[in-house]
């Protein structure tokens, strides 16, 4: 049976729909007319009368595949192991781009035309389109008559192409499944599909030996990776492998490398590449650790609080207020007390900031989508990243990601629990965040538990009601809903009428768990060991808080005025250590405040008791660095203290009073020029509601 390109697409679209979609609908899915679609429908009906299927037809409401279950399952196998004799413009356009990246000589067109089954014309028109996807990697076509076609660029630029092909084309649930060893061999396939065309740039072996060696060296990054990272790392490893195999190597900027050099991510990578040449028995040139440096920069995720004393935190922090500020102004909406959401986007903006700086890219499989149902926010951080970034070209991968850290803080509604869901994602902060709050908006009482897929295998999965994920898992034996993060109204239904399944036996847990311990002791000791720690960190902030008055003409003798206070307060060991660390600090960047006449000094040291933060007022102002780069006359200085093993809640405390610092004009203004008593009562008001809130 000769099944199109296009039959197959709308086949798939419908089989993995259980609910009516329109002519419209499946026209917008496939980029044609709607008149194109009925012509179609035809062929597809034939194809469902062959498979014991109808095609069920609801004027006004849409279209069906109706049937039993099991025939539904066996064309879906037969679509899986079909051999695509004919393939869409876009799978065709993948499929040239990747044979040319992966050449090491021209290709001629008349090959690429009978291996696809089409005229040359049909390739020539493809090129064209090819030639603007390559283009932003600084990549072009070579086209000559008679000598064929390739693609013209540095190594780096082909790589990052290729990394970019994979990610997009390939879910991380197949790459997860290689990388976990249990993906299952397509033995009835005759021809390559695209998904194993794009593998073939790759050694699946080669994946395998490079995540154990990725594995061996986790424990000494200083944080996690997110999934996408995880796997892009991997990815862009064993690519690397491949290309070095065949003599290619990448050419890395000498004195770029130099400053990469004190980094720990430098180290790692050093590390990494040592492994690789002893495995694979290869030389890895000192460019190729460059790159990995790069990309483990990129690929940081870290828990929101802990970012605040990173090394450039500060100004990523001002970059992300001016962000909320922006917005809330264009929205009508008052964002800037929303200290998840200042958290959250100084954790993104970090490695999203350095991906951009470096044009490393980023995929973001969900832009279509965000574009569509976020269009308002979408043009609003538009206009706000040209403002707050203008000698950066963001694009628009990352502003959907940001749009959806905003998506996520609207939605966001405290609602009483009554039911749990697991809700597992690998698409970064902003995603589970989104989907999260989605749920809750949609669905009344709920609970959510966010976690990424490496993560499952700690989790009791048994302990939830229902378990939403936007991915595939193929190794979880439990009942599960695969959803987009954006939640469609077909999927919240779905969600819904599982709870409704569960909810009987879920109560019935939970009256048996009232009646044999009125209080779950393990949780509740929990909770009041972080309202403990809350506590704790509030009480020595507003205990050691004060507004000194000082005549030093010099950082240095300012600094070493305010420790010997702090030290007679026993909030630091050692005065001459914990200076050393806050100069190191602002050695990295600028800690001035662009604008102000206030610079933020803070570190994290082992050489500090207890969290402080203390103020600063200089008789004769001070030239200091400030955070864009220029230079500022300092007349206050704001000190920011943490110890160095700070628990979480310590640490978010005192990322609330750096966004507080920043949060808006009437803030600066308190800490520009406000009386010793007035900043006493802002600063006790302000942690006072922080605390409320977090106990709330």
């Amino acid at each position: 049976m000769y099944i199109s390109a296009r039959e197959r697409k709308i086949l798939e679209l419908l089989l993995n729909h259980h609910e009516e979609m329109t002519v419209k609908d499946l026209a917008n899915e496939l980029a044609v007319s709607p008149r194109t679609v009925h012509r179609d429908l035809k062929g597809v009906e034939e194809i469902l009368q062959e498979n014991g299927l109808e095609l069920n037809k609801k004027s006004g409401i849409g279209i069906q595949i109706t049937g039993n279950q099991e025939d539904r399952e066996k064309l879906r196998l037969f679509l899986f192991h079909l051999s695509h004799h004919e393939y869409t413009p876009e799978e065709r356009q993948t499929f040239v781009l990747s044979t040319l990246l992966d050449a090491n000589e021209p290709v001629k067109l008349l090959a690429l035309a009978n291996e696809l089954n089409v005229t040359i014309a049909t390739i020539s028109h493809d090129l064209n389109k090819i030639e603007e996807q390559v283009e932003p990697f600084g990549l072009s076509l070579l086209r000559k008559r008679g000598y064929g076609v390739e693609i013209i660029g540095k190594e780096s630029a082909k790589r990052k192409a290729m990394s970019k092909l994979i990610m997009e084309h390939i879910e991380e649930s197949e790459l997860l499944s290689i990388l976990k060893e249990t993906i299952q061999k397509k033995s009835a396939q005759t021809e390559d599909t695209i998904t194993d065309r794009l593998l073939g740039l790759v050694d699946k072996k080669k994946l395998l030996i490079i995540e154990k060696q990725i594995e061996n060296i986790k424990d000494d990054l200083p944080y996690s990776l997110a999934d996408s990272s995880y796997i892009g790392l991997v990815v862009h490893l064993a690519l690397a492998i491949e290309r070095i195999q065949h003599g290619e190597e990448i050419h890395f900027d000498q004195d770029f490398l130099e400053g990469l050099k004190d980094t720990k991510e430098f180290k790692v990578a050093k590390k990494i590449v040592a492994n690789l040449e002893e495995v694979f028995r290869i030389h890895i040139s000192p460019g190729e650790i460059g790159y990995i440096t790069m990309h483990l920069l990129g690929a940081k995720l870290r828990t929101d609080h802990d970012e605040l004393f990173e090394e450039l935190s500060i100004q990523v922090g001002y970059s992300a207020q001016k962000l909320i500020q922006f917005v809330s102004e264009e929205i009508g909406f008052d964002l800037r007390r929303n200290i998840s959401l200042f958290q959250g986007l100084v954790a993104h903006l970090r490695p999203a900031l350095y991906r951009i700086k470096q044009n490393m890219g980023i995929s973001n499989p969900l832009l279509p989508r965000i574009e569509q149902e976020y269009q308002e926010m979408f043009l609003i951080l538009e206009k706000a990243v040209k403002v707050i970034f203008p000698d950066l070209d963001v694009p628009k991968e990352e502003i959907g990601y940001l749009v959806m850290h905003f998506a996520s803080a609207l939605l966001n509604k405290e609602q009483d629990t009554q039911h749990n869901i697991l809700v597992v994602c690998s698409s970064g902060i902003g995603t589970s965040k989104i989907l999260s709050t989605k749920l809750k908006q949609e669905i009344q009482g709920l609970k959510t538990v966010n976690a990424s897929l490496f993560d499952l295998e700690k989790i009791n999965v048994k302990d939830f009601d229902a378990i939403v994920s936007t991915v595939p898992l193929k190794d979880l034996k439990e009942d599960y809903l695969v959803v987009s993060p954006l939640l469609s109204e077909e999927e919240i239904n779905k969600i819904k009428r599982l709870l409704l399944t569960k909810r009987p036996f879920s109560n019935l847990k939970k009256n048996a768990r009232a009646d044999l311990h009125p209080v779950d002791r393990g949780y509740f000791l929990e909770q009041l060991q972080k309202t403990r720690n809350y506590s704790m960190a509030i009480y020595e902030i507003l205990s050691n808080f004060a507004v000194y008055h000082a005549e030093a003409a010099s950082v240095e003798s300012a600094l070493n005025e305010v420790c010997h206070s702090l030290y007679k307060q026993n909030a630091v060991y050692d005065i001459n250590k914990v200076i050393e660390d806050l100069l190191r600090r602002e050695h990295i960047g600028g800690l001035g405040i662009p604008g102000t006449s206030l610079a933020l000094y803070h570190t994290k040291s082992e050489y500090v008791q207890v969290p402080c933060f203390t103020m600063c007022r200089l008789k004769h102002p001070i030239s200091v660095k400030s955070m864009d780069g220029t230079q500022i006359l300092m007349n206050t200085m704001l000190l920011l203290l943490s110890p160095k093993e700070a628990n979480e809640e310590t640490l978010e405390i005192l990322s609330s009073i750096s966004s507080l610092i920043i949060r808006d004009e009437q803030s600066i203004q308190m800490f520009q020029s406000g009386q010793d008593e007035e900043l006493n009562d802002f600063l006790g008001a302000e942690l006072k509601a922080i605390y409320q809130e977090k106990v709330k």
